[in-house]
């Protein structure tokens, strides 16, 4: 019996698997295969595949099960690779001989790859795929081993984890067959499911909620997990898989939404986590609900400050704020009101703003907006600049600003509305533009100007992609600050950079430290302080025997900071 994974990637509100990232899915369908009685099981990417489509579709014609994950509800945009298209989806369920099995958020939810448009139902695929999984796909590959196509039921979910358990730590050695291995790869963990919130339905545009009532995942079970993982050698790791990581063993979940957290049980977790993985190099969290923060101040603090403890530094609290209009927060069920969130922001800068050894600070709030949902009008988006600019003006601290226009799903509450909403997105996009533009261009640049100043050392920044005359490179992580450096580097590697200028969503950096010897002209420029007469001077003269001869020839500058020979 082979099977083959194919991982199209996906990224919803509760978990990302866009590479670096790798989700729980594939993980979960291989130790569901293994303990099913499957002799081979192997994974493969959609962009392995794209490398030779044709003959990739050929290959995969002789595995026994072809099991495609894939589905993006939170759509961004991605470094590490692209997520599978529609089409490819369908060619993939037009392969003749195994049996074809469609999971992940796309067999749920549907297909939707860009905000401000309506998702394609799941039922577009049922002609193509012998099963489309509304439920667990884990459990239903788990079950076609054991009792054939004819037994499945694809809505079949797990009532608890017992069997996640199980699965996840057989599935952790899935992990040596993803590109990324041995690299950059970070591993989503799984806390729980659903959200909190599910109890009044939750933000109008949401699919986590469609999970139902919140199941929470055992600390021995994810620590068993971890361990696993890490001697399969992954060292990198992101708590992303929950809705509110602050919400984990919440005291009166599932009476209360916005239920009371629980350090201690919080603490247990990671302790358990930092020893089962003692060497590990990342350990960042994903989503935090605002309104948890603003109504359970002293346990969030704790919180925080276990995260600064026991986790590692650039970590970022996503929160999901979506908009700063009052009105659009009441009818859409949404979490905060743009006081309250402010107020959470404030705690995350006080206790979580510590920089670390690789030049991030701790932990700070990323604020996520979305755009289009019902009741906004033009004063919403002045409401949202405003909410920004008393950011600025208090001294508080944001990583990022994620601004997306809203994706509709048939689980959704919006639904039936879908198109009133695109509608409305069409009516308003003169004012979304300018609200994003504000943001990159003002909000965006002076933030980076707080958190990493010219002349910050970033450290372990990995090379990933050429563009133009440069390098894009991140360091591992939740949320990473991207970085251009204007050089063509090897990729691949982890380096040092200097921060020297700030962009909209990234920073110039410079290999630290620049050699004055036999750096490119391109990186030389750039130097803060060296002009392009001394820069002239510097290419002519070198190499140079000790930085005293630099000086000697050029003169002090803040460039001598930041050079060696």
């Amino acid at each position: 019996m082979r099977i083959a994974i194919i991982d199209g990637y996906t990224d919803e509100p509760a978990g990302l698997g866009v590479p670096p990232y790798l989700d729980i899915y594939a993980r979960y369908v291989a130790g569901a295969a293994e303990l099913g009685g499957a002799d081979e099981i192997h994974y493969f990417t959609i962009d392995q595949l794209r490398a030779d489509w044709i003959n990739s579709l050929k290959r995969l014609s002789s595995y026994n099960i072809l099991v495609v994950i894939a589905g993006v509800t939170t759509p961004g945009k991605y470094l590490g690779g692209a997520p599978v298209e529609l089409d490819e989806i369908l060619d993939l369920g037009r392969i003749e001989g195994p049996i074809k099995v469609l999971g992940g958020p796309v067999a749920k939810f549907g297909y939707g790859i860009v905000g401000g448009s309506i998702a394609v139902p799941p039922s577009k695929f049922r002609k193509y795929y012998d099963i489309v999984v509304s439920g667990d796909v884990d459990l239903v590959i788990y079950r076609l081993l054991k009792e054939g196509l004819g037994k499945v039921s694809p809505s079949e979910t797990h009532r608890d984890f017992k069997l996640v358990d199980e699965f996840a730590w057989r599935g952790a050695k899935i992990v040596i067959q993803h590109p990324n291995y041995g690299r950059n790869l970070i591993v989503e963990l799984e806390t729980y499911r659903s959200c909190p919130r599910y109890l009044s339905g939750g933000c109008s545009f949401c699919t986590t909620v469609a999970y139902g009532p919140v199941v929470t995942r055992s600390i021995e079970g994810i620590v068993r997990e971890v361990e696993a993982l890490y001697k399969a050698g992954v060292v990198h790791f992101r708590l992303g898989r929950q809705a509110d990581f602050y919400t984990y063993m919440a005291r009166d979940t599932g009476r209360e939404e916005f239920p009371r957290p629980n350090p201690s049980a919080i603490e247990k977790l990671l302790v358990g986590i930092r020893n089962a993985a003692p060497d590990l190099k990342t350990l960042h969290i994903d989503n935090v609900n605002p309104g948890t923060v603003a109504r359970w101040k002293a346990e969030s603090i704790e919180i925080t400050k276990l995260l600064v403890k026991y986790g590692t530094p650039g970590n970022v609290a996503a929160m999901g704020i979506e908009t700063a209009d009052p009105r659009v927060v009441k009818i859409n069920n949404l979490k905060v009101y743009p006081e309250e969130a402010l107020d959470a922001i404030e705690i995350f800068t006080k206790y979580g703003s510590e920089r670390g050894y690789n030049g991030m600070p701790y932990l700070l709030a990323g604020v996520n907006f979305v755009a289009g949902l019902p009741g906004e009008t033009a004063e919403t988006y002045r409401l949202n600049i405003e909410f920004l600019k008393q950011i600025l003006e208090r001294g508080l601290l944001v990583r990022r600003v994620n601004i997306r226009q809203v994706l509709v799903f048939p689980t959704s509450r919006l639904w039936p509305m879908a198109r009133k909403v695109m509608y409305k997105l069409r009516q308003h996009r003169k004012y979304f533009l300018q609200f994003k533009k504000w943001t990159r261009e003002v909000f965006d640049r002076e933030m980076l100007r707080r958190i990493v100043p010219r002349g910050t050392i970033l450290r372990e920044v990995y090379t990933e992609v050429h563009y133009h005359g440069g390098t894009y490179a991140r360091q591992i992580g939740s949320y990473p600050l991207l970085v251009y450096i204007p050089t063509r580097l090897q990729l691949g590697r982890f380096i040092n950079v200097v921060v020297i200028d700030h962009g909209s969503r990234s920073v110039l950096a410079l290999p630290y430290p620049v050699s004055i010897n036999t750096a490119e002209k391109r990186v030389l420029k750039h130097l803060p302080g060296l002009s392009r007469e001394k820069l002239d001077i510097v290419l002519k003269k070198r190499p140079f025997k000790s930085l005293e001869e630099v000086k000697a020839a050029v003169g002090e500058g803040e460039f001598l900071n930041y050079v060696s020979l």
